[in-house]
Formats: structure tokens, C-alpha cells, sequence
């Protein structure tokens, strides 16, 4: 009896120790992905494609076989700052440049389709002067120099992004015209319904979309152009080259300049709306760099806003408001215009240019969270936090919550309880949504020296997270669970993307962001940030094409990995990602990937690990298995 009863725990033991053992070994990849070429650099891009530039050139992954999706090396090596990706589109566009930084390579990549849809080598261009995806058109418009005739001939192009093939082409000087001006384009084409207009050294040129020149003017030098809706007020953007002002024109439709005289306003645009009585226009001045006498004479660095005249072009504020910082927020409102200041503050003007509340509100820096809500504007920043009447500025809470300056400030609306969770300051502040009434929910002391950098109302209770802390609490603010992890070392590079993937290049036209971005001035309501993710589409809802619907599917889409969360930490055999669940902090998954200093990304939205095995190879994992 007594052997039995020994077996039987042995075998008990045995069984226990085994599943740990399971447990800990490094799980095959369900795809192996080999590049060809010592790996670069990763980057998820916003359809969900995986970009790797190798030093071969790039290369694309799409999960669901072993083969790449796209292998193109016929630029060679591709540094970080010659991809540029579209944004909310679906492709990414890669360019060399040769002799006096003139491009002479262009190509244009459907990253969800793995097709390359253009290239000057196979459509005949020597050098390219400027290569535009337009949404929604779906279109690509190239300009530069061709060879046409043992000559080099200045044309226009124009690309269908869902074929690859080209619509039409024409010159900018038309053929048999003798002129000895150098027409040389200086900035983004603007392509409307009927016809394109082209900013040139010598004028804006409109073209019909048959090539016909339609009319040109004396603007010169422009550099990007935007229009209304209906496509009846363009205006025009000219920044001179050391970045101090910006000239704006405003041209008629049959290429007429509608102001007497361009104005001009200090440094660079960085926000506008076009409205039916004129221009609501930001400007960002730097003057960082400039020192003694220049750095007096220029005044501080600091966002500028004007309201241009439709009729006239002249600032209908007679007195510009004082920002005494950089613009973070800009909403633009029935009555008037709302913006907040990175360094604090948050004001409403009229479109007169009277002052709608009462005096500028003070805030704390950095405005992380401005939101509309059925109490009014609230707005969340590292120091403070309250609700205030959107159309006089008054407190709606008694009090503003204020905290310490926190590096780490995360929110949520808890509507079981009507009220706003708030954490700061190894803290959970809890405000009732209708008294405005603030108490000190829990504290929220993490380990290693970790603060909670998001929370998120769970159907069971309150979820406190970070990289490697995990924390539920009850309604009432107590712990029910805590679970941590200890970081493998500082060293390790790793990042948990939620499918956003940040541009990679800087030096982008305003007018990029302005088409995938109409609604970017609208205050939106107070929403978790998977709706927040979701409404990224609306900017692509009116383009067509197979990828396009593929890219907009992935943006309505719910997380696969919704419940769970990963935390990179030390395991038995080695480092490795570990799958929690959000409700329970069970662990539901481990992958051991058996490198001290892993490099990784999670697509939070496909629930995919990509790690890089080694110099030229990338494994997959389905983490929702």
C-alpha cells in the first residue's frame, strides 16, 4: 500500500515537472522567413506587412507561408532615410539619390500585395524631381526629366496605384513652344477632379487630364497647394529654404491670384483648415539655433496662429493670441477656434478674434489627452487633469486634479461607475463623471521601479499595466492580482506595436498629412484607443483597390490579442516573451528566444511575434494559439 501510494506521487511529480519542462522549451515558429542578407532594420508597417531592410535591399513578410511576400534589391542596400511610407496607404516608396542630391531612383512598393508598382528604370524616367501618392485618387503622380528625342524633356505623369499602369503623361512646356525659362517643379502636384495643377520655377501650371494646358500663372516656387471641397478656393504654400516664413497665395480657378498680395506669416506651417470665411493657418518658428544679437532680434521659438481673409488674405484677428509655446492641440469648432500649448494652456478664440472663455485656462505641460464629453472638454496632462465648459473655460470639477510631474500618466472612463480612472503618481484617482467629486481609488506601487503606463476597464475590475507588471483591482480599488516579471536586461530591444508604425522620414509635405488626415482638427470624443485606432480609416474610406480594402479590414479590426499581454523576461531556458492573460494573469504562452539581447516586434492586431533568429533570418509565432 504503502509503495503504491509512492509510485503514484512519483508519477504525480513526474507529470508536474514535465509540463514545467513543456512549458519552458523554445517553441517551434509556425513560419521561418529567410532574407537572403544580414537584416537592418524591422518595421511593421500600418497594413500589417513586416519591412526589413537588408543589405540587399528590402524585403517583405507577410505571416500565412514561409516564402516572402517581396524581394526587391534592385537598389541594393536601402538606408533608413530613403523609404518613405505613405501614410494610411498601402505602400511604401524607396529612393536613392545621385549626383548634387538629385533622385534618380524611384519605386513604389504595394506592401500588401508585395507588388512593385513602379519603378523610373521600367517607365523610362532619367530624373525624378517629385514621386506623390494622391488619396483617395489611388494615384501616383511622378515629375522630372525624360528622354525624349536625344533630349531631355520635362513631363508629368500620372499612375493608377491599383494596376501599376500608367493613365497619362504630358509635358510641362508644350511641345513646339520655344522658351528659354527653366521650368523645373518645385513642390507636390495638386490633383483634382478635372485637372492637376503643377508647381513650377516659373508658375503654377494647370493641366487638363488630357494634358492640355488649361492656364499658368506668375506664382512661382510653391511648394505645396490645397484646396475646398468644392474645389473653388486653392491656396498655396511657399516656405523660403532657412525655414523663417511662409508666403500663402490664394488662386482662382482659372489660375487668377485672388489676393492682392501674398501673405506671409513666421516660420513653417505645420496645421490648417480651410473655412468658408477664411484660413485658419499654425506656424512653427524655431529660432533654437540662432544665438546673441540674431537670437534677440528673432524673438522666442514658438507656434504662431493667424485667421486669413478669404476675400483679402489680411489676419481678421487684430491681435494674434499669445501661445508662448508650441501648439499641441488645434480643433477647430462651431464658434471659434480650440487649441492647447505643449507647455501649458489651453485657450478658444472666435472667428472675430474675440476670446471665448473668460481668460486662458493654465494647465499643466504636456497635453496628453484634450476630449470632448457629455460634461464638457476634458484634458488629461503630466501635472494636472479636469473638465471645463466648452464655451466659456469655467472648471466643471471644483478642482482640478493636480499630481506630481509624472513621466507615466494613463486614463480610462469606467461607465459600470460614471467615472474617469486617472493614474499618476504610483497612484489611481477615480473623478465622478457627474460631481466631479476626486478620491484616491489605490496605490499602484509596481516593481522594479516600474510606474503603470496604462489602464484599461476590464468586465472583472480595473487592469494596471506596464512592461512588466500586470495588476487587477476590484470596483472598489483593491488588489486581486499582481504579477511581475523581471526585465531580462536593458540591453534587450524589443517593442509591443499595436500596428502603428511611426513614418519613417520627417521631411514630408504638409499635404500628405492633409489627405490621409481630413478629420485631424476635429475634438473627438473621450475613447479607448482601439476606436481611436479604428478611426484612422476614415481617411482612406473613399480610395478603392484589393489592398486598400485589406488595409481598411485591419483598422476596423478588434486586437486578436485583446486579453492578453506580453512581457519580454528571463526564463529557464533563456530569454523570452511571456503570453498573460489580462482577466486572470495566468500564463497562457511562453517562447523562449534563447538570445540575451533579443530584437522583436508584436503585432498586437494580427497577434504575431517577429523575431530576428539571426543576422538574416525572422520567425513568426501565432501568439493567438
Amino acid at each position: 500500500m504503502k509503495t503504491s501510494k509512492h509510485v503514484t506521487l512519483m508519477l504525480a511529480i513526474w507529470v508536474v515537472c514535465t509540463a514545467v519542462v513543456s512549458a519552458q522549451r523554445a517553441e517551434e515558429p509556425d513560419f521561418r522567413y529567410d532574407t537572403g542578407a544580414k537584416i537592418n532594420e524591422m518595421t511593421l508597417t500600418e497594413g500589417g506587412t513586416m519591412v526589413v531592410a537588408t543589405n540587399d535591399g528590402l524585403v517583405g513578410i507577410k505571416p500565412g507561408s514561409n516564402e516572402l511576400l517581396f524581394n526587391f534589391t534592385d537598389y541594393g542596400r536601402v538606408k533608413p532615410e530613403e523609404l518613405f511610407y505613405v501614410p494610411q496607404a498601402p505602400y511604401v516608396i524607396v529612393g536613392q539619390t545621385g549626383f548634387a542630391n538629385l533622385s534618380t531612383k524611384k519605386a513604389v512598393i504595394d506592401y500588401i500585395s508585395g507588388k512593385k508598382l513602379f519603378s523610373t528604370e521600367d517607365n523610362g524616367w532619367k530624373q525624378v524631381m517629385t514621386c506623390d501618392v494622391m488619396m483617395p485618387q489611388n494615384k501616383l503622380v511622378v515629375s522630372g526629366q525624360r528622354r525624349a528625342n536625344e533630349q531631355y524633356a520635362a513631363q508629368v505623369a500620372v499612375y493608377d496605384l491599383n494596376t501599376g499602369k500608367e493613365d497619362y503623361r504630358f509635358n510641362l512646356v508644350e511641345p513646339g513652344k520655344v522658351t528659354m525659362k527653366n521650368y523645373m517643379v518645385t513642390g507636390r502636384p495638386l490633383l483634382l477632379k478635372d485637372k492637376m495643377l503643377v508647381p513650377t520655377s516659373q508658375g503654377i501650371i494647370a493641366k487638363s487630364l488630357a494634358g492640355q494646358t488649361l492656364w499658368d500663372n506668375k506664382v512661382k516656387n510653391v511648394n505645396w497647394m490645397v484646396a475646398n471641397d468644392k474645389e473653388t478656393d486653392i491656396y498655396a504654400f511657399e516656405t523660403n529654404p532657412n525655414n523663417t516664413n511662409t508666403k500663402i497665395y490664394k488662386v482662382g480657378t482659372s489660375g487668377q491670384e485672388l489676393w492682392e498680395k501674398e501673405q506671409k506669416v513666421k516660420g513653417v506651417v505645420t496645421n490648417f483648415e480651410i473655412l468658408p470665411n477664411g484660413l485658419a493657418v499654425v506656424s512653427n518658428v524655431d529660432n533654437s539655433g540662432k544665438k546673441g544679437l540674431m537670437k534677440l532680434a528673432s524673438g522666442r521659438s514658438e507656434s504662431k496662429i493667424a485667421f486669413l481673409s478669404a476675400t483679402n488674405g489680411e489676419d481678421l484677428w487684430e491681435k494674434a493670441p499669445k501661445t508662448k509655446g508650441y501648439v499641441q492641440h488645434f480643433y477647430i469648432m462651431d464658434d471659434g477656434i480650440l487649441f492647447g500649448i505643449y507647455e501649458g494652456g489651453i485657450n478658444k478664440i472666435s472667428y472675430d478674434g474675440n476670446t471665448l472663455f473668460k481668460k486662458p485656462l493654465k494647465t499643466g505641460e504636456n497635453i496628453l489627452t484634450m476630449a470632448d464629453t457629455p460634461q464638457g472638454l476634458i484634458y488629461i496632462t503630466s501635472e494636472d487633469a479636469n473638465i471645463v465648459n466648452l464655451s466659456n473655460g469655467e472648471q466643471v470639477w471644483k478642482k482640478p486634479l493636480k499630481y506630481k510631474r509624472s513621466n507615466a500618466v494613463s486614463s480610462a472612463y469606467d461607465s459600470k461607475n460614471s467615472r474617469y480612472l486617472i493614474s499618476a503618481d504610483d497612484e489611481l484617482f477615480a473623478v465622478d463623471a457627474n460631481s466631479g467629486e476626486v478620491s484616491t481609488l489605490a496605490e499602484s506601487k509596481f516593481d522594479g521601479k516600474e510606474d503603470p503606463t496604462h489602464v484599461e476597464v476590464r468586465d472583472g475590475g480595473i487592469l494596471l499595466t506596464s512592461d512588466q507588471n500586470m495588476m487587477m483591482l476590484d470596483w472598489e480599488g483593491s488588489k486581486n492580482w499582481h504579477e511581475y516579471y523581471r526585465a531580462p536586461g536593458k540591453s534587450a530591444f524589443g517593442a509591443i506595436l499595436a500596428g502603428i508604425t511611426a513614418v519613417a522620414t520627417a521631411t514630408t509635405a504638409m499635404a500628405a498629412y492633409n489627405a490621409a488626415n481630413q478629420n485631424r482638427n476635429k475634438l473627438g470624443s473621450y475613447t479607448d484607443r482601439g476606436q481611436r485606432y479604428a478611426d484612422l480609416g476614415d481617411g482612406m474610406a473613399m480610395a478603392t483597390g484589393a489592398s486598400v480594402a485589406e488595409m481598411l479590414k485591419r483598422f476596423k479590426a478588434t486586437a486578436a490579442t485583446d486579453n492578453n499581454q506580453f512581457v519580454l523576461t528571463k526564463l529557464d531556458d533563456g530569454v523570452g516573451l511571456v503570453k498573460l492573460n489580462k482577466d486572470s494573469g495566468a500564463k497562457e504562452k511562453e517562447i523562449v528566444l534563447k538570445d540575451k539581447k533579443p530584437e522583436y516586434q508584436v503585432d498586437e492586431i494580427a497577434g504575431i511575434l517577429y523575431y530576428k533568429a539571426d543576422n538574416n533570418s525572422i520567425y513568426a509565432y501565432d501568439l493567438t494559439k
